[in-house]
């Protein structure tokens, strides 16, 4: 008896079912390979061969021949079955022991563990030689009820429109809040610059200049050292605070758990300072009765909110739209399949109607007109018509004949099909686009891992500095007040040196984590 081995090549440059028919034809030809089977989404051969005649390395080197790229992969594992099993009518662990052992002596099967607590049973199958429906029997024939774990069809994880909601809520919340105090901004800044003109041209005394700022509407003071402007934006952004940051909180305090910093973590330090800041200083002037309205930071958080909750909207509304094509796809997958069984000369000895996952490689499935190929497979019966546009996404029927592959999914139109199965399960093209369009929504791309990388050294950087900033303003200024005071305009002499340099301190430092905070890495 000759040996065969299995051997699995990853391929390349495969573009079409033409490719695949290619590289067939032309390896069945070769001496000692005894079969090939090539999945052209998962872009993988599999090959039988005799060691005695041909080695995997030999193989990849005539697809290369053939113009495709080709290595030997090295963990063959990947070619297992995988059955996940409910298992009922199990009392204690000698039942376990009894499934455990009895699989393992079966021929074909390579792993199985059984929980007595879930009632479940984890199995991993040569394809080759077993297949899902014979473990199944195997446990029957041992006394226990099973089934197949069922799996979520839809695509329900994959679905972000409670992410689309809440962000469209923090955004527009953030907004609503945000346009008026960016118009209290623009107003104030218009003023300001008129009277910086006033001040320049008219040759006014500061006294004067002073009178005629505090006259303005919106410097009014409410209470001594509280302004309407200040009052106003103290009013508007204590929801955008609330509501509009919630999730940057619910986030930033993740991320702090598991000791990284992200940039929500920056975002909430940046607005919750600012905030903090602004009003301990309303509160200092207010008990001071302060004449000058202290410079506050309330124009801050509600513009970095309408910013980043815009960015994190619009990133899951794009989420959403592949996972919705996802989802499509998903709903395309048959959920049956019929099994028949044919004596000598194709008769039809018996058929059954199984789950789609328990058909094994080999089997013959009987497709009858208007019904959808369950696994990827070739015609043995029957001739038809099929609508492969799912694929191809070429309009018109293709005609199958005895020798055509067919593809999962696909819509068979007009005559009955028997297909012997080749791929079965997550090896279908349909399961492998699934699949390719997952693992595309879950991994990043490099200069995406490249970016979360530096924000996480980004962030305490950035705080790092700030705190910097902070401290050498404070001794610059104990050190030499006049450049504090040079650079630190309307505050009135009523107040101390020491903390007029501590306020001044402040704002610079508040001010450099509130430019880093919306900065483009963070926002892209």
């Amino acid at each position: 008896s000759k040996t065969i081995s299995k051997c699995y090549v990853q391929v390349t440059g495969m573009t079409c079912a033409s490719c695949v028919a290619n590289i067939e034809r032309n390896l069945r030809r070769e001496d000692g390979i005894h079969s090939i089977l090539v999945a052209l989404m998962a872009g993988k051969a599999e090959v039988r061969y005799n060691p005695a005649v041909i080695h995997p390395a030999a193989i990849a080197e005539l697809i290369r021949e053939l113009g495709f790229g080709a290595t030997v992969m090295e963990n063959c594992g990947e070619g297992d079955g995988v059955l996940e099993l409910v298992v009922r009518g199990m009392t204690c662990a000698s039942c376990v022991h009894k499934i455990e052992s009895t699989l393992m002596k079966t021929n074909g099967v390579l792993y199985c563990s059984v929980a007595l607590a879930t009632n479940k049973a984890h199995i991993k199958y040569d394809p080759e030689a077993i297949g899902p429906r014979d473990v199944i029997q195997v446990i029957k024939d041992l006394g226990f009820t099973t089934s197949l774990v069922k799996k979520d069809r839809s695509a329900s994880h994959l679905d972000h429109k409670q992410e689309i909601r809440q962000w469209k809520r923090s955004f527009v919340v953030s907004l609503v809040f945000c346009i008026p105090v960016m118009g209290l901004m623009i107003y104030m800044m218009v003023m300001d610059s008129q009277l910086s003109d006033a001040h320049t041209h008219h040759n006014m005394s500061s006294e004067e200049v002073e009178a005629l700022h505090s006259s303005m509407v919106l410097e009014y003071q409410l209470l001594p050292g509280l302004s309407v402007m200040n009052f106003l934006s103290f009013l508007l952004c204590v929801p955008v605070q609330v509501f509009g940051g919630w999730h940057f909180y619910i986030q930033a305090s993740r991320a702090l758990r598991h000791n990284t910093a992200n940039m929500d973590v920056l975002v909430v330090l940046a607005t919750s300072i600012a905030f903090l800041y602004s009003f301990i200083i309303l509160l200092v002037a207010m008990a001071e009765r302060a004449k000058v309205n202290p410079v506050t930071f309330f124009d801050t958080p509600p513009m970095l909110f309408v910013f980043i909750s815009l960015g994190r909207w619009l990133e899951h509304v794009a989420k959403g739209k592949t996972s919705e094509a996802l989802a499509r796809l998903i709903s395309l997958q048959a959920t049956e399949a019929t099994i028949v069984t044919l004596g000598p000369d194709n008769v039809l000895l018996s058929e059954e109607q199984v789950d789609v996952e328990l058909v094994q490689r080999g089997d013959i499935v009987k497709v009858v007109p208007g019904g959808k190929f369950p696994v990827d497979g070739r015609v043995i019966e029957g001739h038809s018509m099929v609508d492969e546009s799912l694929i191809t996404g070429e309009a018109m029927p293709v005609t199958k004949k005895p020798g055509n592959t067919v593809i999962a999914g696909s819509i068979n139109q007009n005559g009955s099909l028997l297909i012997s199965a080749t791929h079965v399960g997550a090896d279908t093209t349909l399961s492998q686009i699934v699949k390719l369009v997952e693992e595309a929504q879950t991994s990043k791309a490099p200069i995406q891992q490249f970016a979360d990388k530096l924000s996480g050294y980004f962030v305490p950087f950035i705080v790092a500095v700030s705190v910097v900033t902070l401290f050498a303003w404070i001794i610059i200024g104990f050190v030499d007040f006049e450049i504090v005071e040079k650079y630190f305009l309307g505050y009135n002499k009523s107040i101390s040196a020491a903390e007029v340099i501590i306020r001044f301190a402040f704002q610079a430092s508040i001010t450099v984590l509130c430019i880093a905070c919306p900065c483009s890495l963070g926002l892209a």
